[in-house]
């Protein structure tokens, strides 16, 4: 019986040492990972032993415990908190850690920071790939690039060892991996500062500002919060043609506000605002007609800019650059910062313009050309250029002269005369007219000689009867040559009164014609005739010199009458036989003869120009078929 209570005492012994035993190892296992607190039992001089209640003290470097570079601020005796990484190592110690107990502590009052989205402070130490590492008072944290500045920033050293405040982006404590942001801070602050520089903003405020980026167009300024344009035109008063030629990204500067728009939140900046505008006294400094110097800053296909003074520019027209050389670019008569002499010849200072001209500063050859030669001179000169409408021609002074096609030569009007000129040709000229204001010098060729045209006009005027010789029969009429030198044309129309005499074939080349001159046309050199008009003109002549025909008598009547009376009355300047009575049994064609020949006599005594082949048919025919009315005529006259 003792011995069976002896077993059971043993047993119940054995149950509560095992109980005993098992929470005791509960509690060690549950030391592993965890912060817990130990006391310092001694000092080397690179470790502390630290007793954490454990079977085995554990070791810690001295470095853990202070900043580097620092002495450690600990003693024997003072209560620390570790961190348990393992119970034992190989040598039976228990392995502690001060730094990861200090991180541990670290992360619980970053969870809090960051859980409440409160900035935490931190000291950026390195540089790693993509970003830089951050101590946040014993936890490492990583700083994207992207997350140093609002900007991009190529120089960090500045930031670098200077305690900065930082948002908490993530954590994962599984990781042990915590992103931080100095951007988001920098953002909160300057929508903080933005707010109140927008309450407060006016136009003509002055502000100073940072170049954040430079374009083609200007540069935006940020005034500390908000960004404003500062066009390229309102940076200074003279010509700028890049902002990068007067501002640099990160340069401090000085600007006013020009214009604010609430709504859109807009802000236009200037700084030449900010001086004087010299444009003020433009029009009392530069007055038309003054003569100044400058300089070439800007050249363009129309002409080049020339700076009088900082911030007052003109420009000088292509036109105005010289009195001979025209169109030609100006690049090649000035270049960029050259010195010239220039004469102002407009001010306009409400559009800021001053009209400038370089040649107003030089003698005028045009003048001087019209001053020492006359029309009607003849000069010498190489030809500079063929055109389709004639030749330029150089002359003394650096002028050219044109000869017009017109003016080349006295037969050959077509552009194929100028086919026998070529450039650099040394030709002699006649000065035909000279027109300075226009800076025109009229030439000629043809005026070297006398003009065969003019003599052959003689005696050819408008309304007159030439005869012609014919030289070509087209189907419009006949050209024709009169005095061998001057052409002209019949046309169709004018080749008979008769509209079935009207065909050009009836004549051949050589033959010759008498015709009246319609019209001369001395620029084309050509006279217009007509046939049809002169024998119009005979018939008009022999009516209104015998007779009427009115009284119901033809033309055939008047005349046989009047050859009659001109054979009885006037015989000492003709003497013919009287006419004798036909027989009313002659042929026709005898009739016709002899009327033909009394027609003729008529003219002759009366020295008239000759009536029409038609009027001496219809004569002839109408005294034989009325030669009893004659007759009585003539009886009743004498």
């Amino acid at each position: 019986m003792a011995h069976a209570a002896a077993n059971l005492k043993d047993q119940t012994e054995s149950t509560e040492f095992a109980a005993l035993l098992g929470e005791s190892l509960q509690q060690q296992e549950s030391f592993e990972g965890n912060v817990i607190e130990g006391r310092i039992i001694a000092m080397t001089s690179d470790f502390a032993l630290i007793d954490v209640g454990l079977k085995s003290e554990g070791r810690v470097a001295l470095r853990e415990f202070t900043e580097p570079g620092q002495d450690p601020e600990i003693k024997v005796g003072d209560t620390v908190e570790v961190f348990v990484e393992r119970m034992e190592n190989r040598d039976g110690e228990t392995v502690l850690s001060r730094e990861k107990a200090r991180r541990e502590e670290v992360w619980i009052e970053l969870e809090k920071s960051h859980k409440k989205g409160e900035r935490v402070t931190g000291v950026i130490f390195g540089r790693v790939k993509g970003g830089f590492t951050v101590d946040l008072g014993g936890g490492v944290a990583f700083l994207p690039g992207s997350q140093v500045d609002i900007r991009p920033v190529r120089d960090v050293s500045p930031l670098m060892g200077t305690p900065q405040p930082f948002h908490i982006l993530k954590m994962d404590r599984s990781r042990g991996n915590i992103v931080v942001s100095r951007r988001a801070v920098l953002e909160e602050s300057r929508e903080e500062v933005r707010s109140e520089l927008l309450e407060n903003l006016k136009e003509g405020q002055v502000l100073d500002g940072v170049v954040k980026n430079i374009t083609d167009y200007g540069a935006f300024i940020d005034l500390g919060g908000v960004d404003g344009l500062l066009h390229v035109t309102d940076i200074s008063w003279k010509r700028v043609n890049h902002p990068s030629e007067v501002l640099q990204i990160g340069e401090n500067v000085k600007v006013q506000i020009i214009r604010y728009n609430s709504e859109t939140q807009r802000i236009s900046l200037g700084m030449k605002q900010l001086e004087s505008d010299p444009w003020e006294a433009v029009a009392t400094t530069y007055k038309s007609g003054d003569r100044h110097k400058g300089r070439v800053n800007n050249i363009t296909d129309y002409g080049a800019f020339v700076e009088l003074e900082p911030g007052i520019e003109g420009l000088v027209h292509v036109s105005e650059m010289s009195w001979v050389k025209k169109n030609v670019h100006p690049g090649k008569l000035v270049s960029t910062s050259q010195e010239v002499d220039v004469m102002v010849l407009d001010v306009d200072s409400e559009k800021r313009r001053i009209s400038l001209g370089f040649k107003q500063c030089q003698d005028n050859p045009w003048t001087s050309f019209s001053e020492t030669h006359k029309a009607g001179d003849e000069l010498e000169g190489e030809v500079r250029n063929v055109t389709e409408f004639g030749l330029f021609v150089g002359l003394p002074g650096g002028i050219d002269g044109m000869v017009h096609l017109s003016d080349v030569s006295w037969d050959d009007q077509s552009e194929g005369v100028l086919k026998t000129f070529n450039k650099d040709d040394m030709i002699k000229v006649k000065v035909i007219e000279i027109e300075p204001d226009k800076e025109r010098v009229a030439l000629g060729i043809k005026q070297l000689t006398s003009d065969p045209f003019k003599g052959a006009l003689e005696g050819v005027t408008k309304g007159s009867i030439v005869t012609c010789s014919i030289t070509e029969v087209t189907d419009r009429g006949i050209e024709v040559s009169v005095n061998d030198n001057i052409k002209g044309f019949i046309k169709k129309v004018d080749l008979s009164r008769e509209r079935s005499e009207q065909r050009p074939d009836r004549f051949a080349v050589g033959e010759k014609v008498d015709a009246k001159v319609l019209s001369v046309d001395k620029k084309s050199r050509k006279l217009s005739l007509s046939i049809k008009q002169r024998e119009m003109d005979e018939d008009k002549e022999a009516l209104d010199t015998f007779g009427s025909t009115e009284s119901g008598a033809s033309l055939g009547d008047i005349l046989g009458a009047a050859l009659q009376k001109q054979e009885g009355g006037d015989a000492a300047v003709v003497k013919a036989e009287p006419p004798k009575k036909k027989a009313a049994s002659k042929k026709k064609a005898e009739d016709d003869g002899d009327s033909a020949d009394k027609t003729k006599e008529v003219k002759a005594k009366s020295k008239k120009e000759p009536a029409s082949a038609k009027a001496k048919k219809e004569g002839a025919a109408d005294s034989d078929t009325k030669k009893p009315a004659a007759k009585s005529k003539k009886e009743d006259k004498a």
